[in-house]
């Protein structure tokens, strides 16, 4: 078990890396936390500092998750080793859900981080391409006929749950658990999103909504 949690940890810890804030450092110490909406995400960083910017934090914080996911589980540790009687896939989903748990409330950043979206990508393109890019396309669509990122980013999470436990059940899997604790921390942290949505404040993303925002 020391093993799990070392690796744990070092998830969470490259997790909590956040790409905004590591840009905006080497930006001329820019901190999107005090910008737009407040949020240390990718979304937040578009809306604040343009598409080049957001682009360098997307690939933090993809790649943070793809990192972790794959470099970790197989990773003989110093005077650790691999644990014969821990699960190699308990290990891989431990630290998978471990990265986006750092992104979220990141140990560098006095927990204030980002919703998650970015990272879980990263993480379920990597376990599961075939479900990941199924999400991208569908999260692509929602904002294009939306414009609701959150929405998008809740709805891809909840679906790719919805359709691993459509394709593995009645089969024991560490990939279900993984996408359902995944979705529901991803509810958890667009509660103020949808609180917006529903009191038609939210902001939208795209060139036809940019007009018409509230």
């Amino acid at each position: 078990m020391l093993e799990l949690g070392l690796k744990f940890t070092v998830a969470y810890l490259l997790g909590s890396v956040l790409g905004s804030l590591v840009i905006g450092q080497l930006s001329g110490g820019v901190d999107i936390r005090t910008l737009g909406s407040g949020n240390a995400g990718g979304t937040n960083a578009l809306r604040t500092q343009g598409r080049a910017f957001a682009l360098w934090v997307m690939v933090i914080d993809v790649g943070k998750g793809i990192a972790a996911v794959a470099l970790l589980p197989e990773l003989s540790l110093p005077g650790v080793g691999l644990d014969a009687e821990v699960s190699r896939d308990l290990v891989l989903y431990a630290v998978a859900f471990a990265a986006i748990l750092g992104h979220v409330y990141p140990l560098w950043y006095d927990f204030k981080g980002g919703k998650g979206g970015a990272t879980a990508a990263g993480v379920i393109c990597f376990l599961a391409p075939q479900v990941g890019i199924g999400i991208i396309v569908l999260w692509l669509i929602i904002v294009l006929l939306t414009g609701y990122v959150g929405l998008a980013t809740m709805t891809a999470a909840i679906v790719a749950a919805a359709y691993v436990a459509m394709t593995v059940l009645p089969e024991p899997t560490g990939l279900l658990a993984f996408t359902v604790a995944t979705a529901v921390l991803i509810a958890y942290t667009h509660r103020s999103n949808i609180q917006r949505m529903r009191n038609g404040t939210e902001v939208r993303m795209g060139p036809r909504y940019r007009r018409r925002q509230p």
